[in-house]
């Protein structure tokens, strides 16, 4: 189990970023959730396999067709034990 918390900056709002970032996740089997964040990035919390989440960053590392990513930072997370599916937060 890896879990991560991700902030993506670039031009990653307005673009299908959350939404892109959810249909991965989903593909992969990955849990958490995908928001936008104040200040015009994007934040993610993931938790999965370890393999699956190293895909998923390297994912959001491209992001959708109209995105650029400049930078993902990522840090360590505690497990939300019964976290299930991928959402977009508000």
């Amino acid at each position: 189990m890896k879990v991560a918390h991700l902030k993506i900056q670039g031009i990653v709002q307005g673009v299908w970023y959350r939404a892109g970032t959810r249909d991965e996740a989903d593909r992969l089997g990955v849990s958490g959730w995908v928001r936008n964040a104040p200040d015009g990035s994007v934040e993610a919390f993931v938790q999965g396999p370890a393999a699956a989440v190293d895909r998923l960053i390297e994912w959001c590392r491209r992001g959708p067709a109209g995105a650029r990513v400049d930078r993902v930072d990522q840090s360590p997370a505690a497990v939300e034990p019964g976290l299930k599916g991928f959402s977009i937060r508000r």
